[in-house]
């Protein structure tokens, strides 16, 4: 009996995952090599891109490299064989479902500025800027599906998901890199406004909050930061703009200036203060929110200077006050700052 001949792979069969070598062009220079392989392995868990780079088993111009290697043109990344989504895969991902509801978070998205280099959105309280833990869709792939024509669009900066206000992407590699030159050298100026508890006093002098933070996980993984004098050296100038008084109880508007940009920064120095930001989950006084009723953080990113990418120009880009902050403030009576 003859034997039985080997089957033929089947032409739907997927074929194995290879060893891929991947060399950095223009585009992609200046990207973290973490950052780098998670838009790249599409489908591929971030757990297991951050195990191959720390295993040696991603390699850059054949050298074990960090998940925060700054990758330049021309270099030769290596990666182990991996699975990654396939196009046909891609596209399930962008369902009817999925686009009309990255349409939606889009609608409530207005687009503050936009030329051929930036993007920048005023983002709503409550979204992410990019998704992960259980999170689908946060900002960046919202603006991927409902702006298919960008071929690149990158994230500047990052706002906590309950923060509202001015964020910018950058629509070309160069401008990415130029803006974090920027803010690397303290060449960037971000404000936000804020409700906090209490009445925070303060005389003519703008309060300078010079508190180290250290961040640090709880047993569950999430990320909290508390201040810590072996932490990272972080600053943030404070001002009063008014303060509101209802039956003995009182809260502030006040102006933040980011100094330096530490996760929770602004969150845990009014906590240190002793007048945390009105709806602050991870930093706040629950009971206190509870009886003024808040719906949401009450931290809001009004305003990012910055010297535009390519023009050179000096760039102000505001956001307003969101309706939230006006409804709580009328509730009080406003009091004198100077008493």
């Amino acid at each position: 009996m003859k034997p039985s001949p080997i089957p033929k792979p089947s032409k739907t069969q997927s074929a194995p995952p290879a060893v891929h070598l991947q060399t950095i062009g223009p585009e992609e220079a200046g990207q973290r090599l973490d950052n780098y392989l998670l838009r790249w392995a599409k489908g591929v868990p971030k757990s297991h891109v951050y195990r191959i780079i720390r295993s040696g088993e991603v390699r850059v111009n054949k050298k074990r490299a960090e998940p925060t290697t700054r990758l330049v043109e021309g270099d030769v990344v290596r990666v182990p064989p991996v699975r990654i989504a396939e196009p046909a895969q891609m596209a399930a991902v962008n369902t009817a479902q999925t686009k009309s509801r990255a349409q939606g978070y889009s609608d409530k998205m207005p687009i503050l500025f936009e030329d051929e280099a930036l993007l920048i959105v005023n983002k709503p309280a409550g979204l992410a800027v990019h998704g992960g833990s259980g999170i689908a869709l946060g900002v960046i792939e919202t603006l991927r599906i409902t702006r298919p024509e960008l071929k690149f669009l990158e994230l500047v900066h990052r706002l906590d998901r309950d923060t509202s206000g001015v964020l910018l992407l950058a629509k070309k590699r160069s401008a990415l890199v130029e803006l974090h030159r920027q803010i690397r050298e303290g060449q960037t100026d971000k404000r936000y406004y804020l409700l906090a508890h209490g009445e925070i006093e303060q005389g003519a002098q703008v309060m300078q909050l010079k508190y180290p933070l250290h961040k640090y996980l709880l047993a569950n993984g999430e990320r909290r930061v508390r201040v810590d004098p072996d932490g990272l050296p972080s600053h943030t100038a404070l001002r009063v703009t008014q303060v509101f008084k209802r039956e003995g109880a009182a809260i502030t508007l006040a102006e933040a200036q980011l100094k330096t940009g530490r996760t929770h920064q602004i969150r845990v120095h009014l906590l240190k203060l002793g007048h945390a930001i009105l709806g602050d989950d991870k930093y706040g006084f629950e009971d206190q929110d509870k009886l003024l009723k808040s719906k949401r953080l009450y931290l809001h990113a009004h305003l990012a200077g910055f010297t535009h990418p390519r023009t050179g120009e000096k760039m102000r880009i505001e956001s307003p006050l969101p309706s939230e902050f006006a409804a709580m403030m009328k509730t009080f009576d406003v009091a004198d700052v100077s008493e």
